[in-house]
């Protein structure tokens, strides 16, 4: 893959913006002026030896590490494809279905999928891997009471039946015909069938080339190789984990040797020497929930998606690694709507829309809480605030709550935060599954499990879709992601980014669309080692 790496200086502001958001961008640059001091590195000696630990430095400490969370990207990135792993692998490049636990796979009647699974597997504690474990897997995840991201986001809150057939077989059956029913276990993380049902664990056991050495809370979490694991070795026979909020931080880490990889890189701290840019297929948007007023009027939030500024935003934020974006899902995911354009700014259009709403009684003046999460992306707080002044400019009031990730799932996913008042979400989804119906089932059912609008006629709309497959299956998904513009503007869609991770000269690593969700430690090499 042939990456594009940022400007080493600080690009110059652009468009023709006056005011106070040219003041607000002015300021999301100030960091980088003012140097860069490693406030809280001072322990990263204890990080690890360079090339016997693999060292990286994440924006937050993950809230917990179970597996069946993750498709949750603070998660995923220590667990997914490390610690445990899939039955299905999904190869982030080309998008093809691979075996990982599970050998082979086959719909042996309209309803079932009969997967065949590997023998020669052990988990971390020395327990053999067998179908009754991924049974149990599958089980935990989707049928049980533990409100799992990947059940809402992957399998639309549907329970399976699944079933042990002998030791390496194993059959997973729905209620109607599920074409993409592999692509949906490829997100499935295995855990042994020992695994507490009725919480969720902090030290998981999987099968992966890294298992748990330890979580010391707030310092670090610590991976040792698995010396029983079933495929290739890794290349380090340790990774360790901190986290530091600060972009700079992260980044100096990586420029001083204190560092191998680091997420979330700020342009302004990103060089050619320190960072690559990759394209890591999140979106972000405004998630406008509509159980309370004044984003229960569409005309409301049409004036929010006619208030953003998506390119000023892209442009001077973001330093030219994003692209206004019209849909929650990038160009090369099944059902990309191409048709569909970015809103163009209309101010004055926003204002006689809330006008009119005000006129019919809406109350346009209540309080809107615009949440944004911590180290959600870089400048995310200069973005919270860029689209609060644009939104205060068409008539509305509204105010920022910055979160850790712990407080931002309560607004993200259900069961989501009751008596709050009207919240406007900031998100950044990412699509890994390359196949849109995954995202249109979680946002824009009813029962979605990050949706807070629904039809019954769009369920039977996004339901019909999913039982297609193919050019049908495609156009379905792009005229669903239509209907959302036209009918529902849950969503103020803003850009399509790009990441920057932070890697150091002393290893090798080439990102991809999915790295940002799940950085898988085996790709990564000693610089120096043979092969690399």
């Amino acid at each position: 893959m042939q990456s594009t790496r940022p400007p080493t200086a600080p690009p110059r502001l652009r468009g023709g913006r006056s005011g106070t958001f040219a003041a607000l961008a002015a300021l999301a640059l100030l960091p980088a002026a003012a140097g860069c001091t490693v406030a809280n590195s001072d322990a990263a000696g204890s990080t690890g030896t360079p090339g016997h630990t693999l060292r990286v430095v994440l924006a937050q400490e993950p809230p917990n590490l179970d597996p069946c969370e993750g498709s949750l990207t603070s998660i995923g990135v220590v667990v997914r494809s490390n610690i445990s792993e899939p039955l299905i692998e999904r190869d982030p490049v080309s998008g093809e279905l691979e075996p990982l636990l599970a050998t082979e796979w086959e719909q042996t009647e309209p309803t079932t999928w009969t997967l065949d699974l590997r023998s020669d597997v052990t988990f971390h504690d020395g327990q053999p891997f067998t179908a009754e474990d991924a049974a149990f897997s599958i089980d935990r995840a989707v049928n049980s009471d533990l409100n799992c991201n990947v059940d809402g986001y992957v399998f639309d809150g549907k329970d399976l039946e699944v079933e042990a057939v002998d030791d390496t077989t194993v059959t997973v059956t729905t209620e109607d015909p599920d074409p993409v029913m592999p692509l949906r276990l490829s997100f499935i993380e295995v855990v042994p069938r020992t695994t507490s049902t009725g919480t969720k664990v902090r030290e998981p056991v999987g099968t992966g080339p890294y298992a748990m050495e330890g979580w010391e809370t707030g310092v670090s979490i610590s991976l040792r190789r698995n010396d029983d694991y079933w495929g290739e070795a890794p290349a380090f026979p340790e990774a360790r984990y901190v986290w530091r909020s600060e972009p700079a931080v992260r980044a100096a880490m990586i420029t001083r040797g204190e560092a191998d990889l680091a997420t979330g890189l700020n342009p302004e701290d990103a060089t050619e020497d320190n960072s690559v840019a990759y394209p890591n297929n999140e979106t972000t948007a405004l998630r406008l929930d509509g159980r309370e007023a004044p984003l229960d009027d569409i005309r409301v939030r049409r004036a929010i998606d006619l208030a953003i500024e998506r390119q000023d935003i892209a442009d001077t934020l973001y330093d030219g690694l994003a692209e206004p974006a019209a849909q929650l899902v990038p160009d090369g995911v099944v059902g990309y709507n191409p048709d569909l354009e970015p809103t163009v700014p209309d101010p004055e259009a926003a204002r006689d829309l809330v006008a009119e709403a005000a006129a019919d009684g809406v109350p346009v003046d209540r309080r809107i809480s615009l949440v944004a999460r911590n180290g959600q992306f870089p400048r995310v707080a200069e973005t919270a605030e860029a689209l609060q002044y644009q939104l205060a400019a068409v008539g509305l009031n509204v105010e920022i709550t910055m979160l850790d990730t712990a407080a931002h799932l309560q607004y993200q996913i259900r069961p989501m935060a009751e008596n709050v008042g009207p919240v406007a979400l900031l998100v950044m989804h990412g699509n890994q599954t390359g196949d849109a119906a995954f995202t249109i089932g979680q946002y824009m059912m009813s029962e979605g499990a990050q949706s807070t609008f629904g039809t019954a006629e769009m369920d039977e709309r996004i339901a019909d879709a999913g039982a297609l497959s193919g050019d049908e299956r495609a156009d379905a998904l792009a005229g669903i992601l239509a209907v959302q513009n036209e009918d529902i503007a849950q969503f103020a869609h803003i850009a399509h980014m790009q990441g920057l991770m932070g890697i150091s000269r002393t290893v090798r690593y080439e990102p991809n669309s999915a790295s940002g969700d799940e950085l898988r430690l085996s790709e990564v090499r000693q610089a120096d080692q043979e092969g690399s």
